[in-house]
């Protein structure tokens, strides 16, 4: 009686039974999330418009007046209507996305060097240089951030890349505590002390090792961090501090149309519709992410 010889597996068969890594798993549960994958497919296909707006052959000038034609409702010659001025609502609305949605990415990244650095810092050197920086975290935490904004604005020139900076600077708080309490519960773990054992700088441990093992939770906690800024810009907005004429936001085109809102309801609505649905995208994505990186939640997504 022979005994056969099983076949070699095949390259598939090799492939799902090989180990996957924690990004390849979390890609697939979030490709299972169709909400999340809606929202990150319309937030795409916004910035790609936005960006795009100037090379679209039915986008018209956003500076373009009319005052003959004045505030017009939705037409098939103005699909969103036309404003006071007799401009393109759509077009405006478009144009307005371009820097809303400018101002919450900058902002975030401004908010995200600082934060990742002054915890990720803090985190490893521990002790009483530790207590020092997460005290003056916790001073910060207690004054009103759109305050230091607001007072920011006044203080300095009012201009585009200082309600960069002026966001940026107030957003980074929660993002060093996040960073801090990964640090804290990595720098002990074997790979840094072999990098240490290695010759490795404290700078390289920090930047080379640690931080890229905290990007799951700042990756998440970044898309939730872009929709809070752009609301905060459409709030100054609204109050007059944010964006100057003649540019436009999707927080100035509200605070525009509310003055005339019963008149002309239209200039309101489809700005909020196309702010509202952002954030609420920026958020579902968030939520997705969040769920897919979770290290609790490594399920079987094949």
């Amino acid at each position: 009686m022979s005994i056969g010889l099983a076949p070699p597996p095949t390259v598939a068969q090799a492939a799902a039974g090989a180990p996957r890594s924690l990004w390849s798993d979390a890609w697939r549960r979030l490709g299972r999330n169709r909400v999340a994958v809606a929202s990150g497919t319309f937030l795409l296909g916004m910035c790609v418009l936005a960006a795009m707006a100037p090379w679209i052959p039915f986008v018209q000038d956003p500076a373009l007046q009319d005052l003959r034609l004045g505030a017009t409702p939705p037409a098939w010659a103005h699909w969103f209507g036309t404003d006071d001025l007799g401009r393109d609502l759509f077009a405006r609305v478009l144009y307005g996305g371009r820097v809303s949605m400018l101002v919450g990415v900058v902002a975030t990244m401004v908010s995200l060097a600082i934060g990742v650095t002054w915890g990720a810092v803090s985190g490893y050197v521990g002790g009483r240089v530790d207590e020092l920086m997460m005290r003056v975290v916790d001073v910060l935490y207690s004054l009103p951030y759109l305050f230091l904004v607001i007072l920011l604005l006044v203080l300095f020139q009012r201009s585009i890349v200082m309600l960069f900076v002026a966001l940026g600077l107030v957003q980074w708080l929660t993002m060093a505590r996040i960073v801090r309490g990964q640090v804290l519960s990595l720098k002990a773990q074997t790979f840094v002390e072999a990098a240490r054992a290695l010759g490795a700088s404290d700078a390289a441990i920090v930047f080379r090792h640690l931080v890229p093992n905290t990007l799951g939770p700042v990756i998440v906690y970044t898309t939730l961090t872009v929709p809070a800024v752009i609301l905060q810009e459409a709030f100054l907005s609204f109050l007059g501090l944010g964006v100057q004429p003649p540019g436009a936001s999707w927080g100035t085109l509200v605070s525009d149309g509310a003055r005339v809102l019963s008149l002309f309801p239209w200039l309101v609505l489809f700005p909020g519709i196309a702010l509202s649905l952002t954030l609420l995208a920026f958020n579902f994505l968030g939520d997705g992410l969040r769920d897919a990186l979770d290290p609790q939640d490594r399920r079987d997504v094949n």
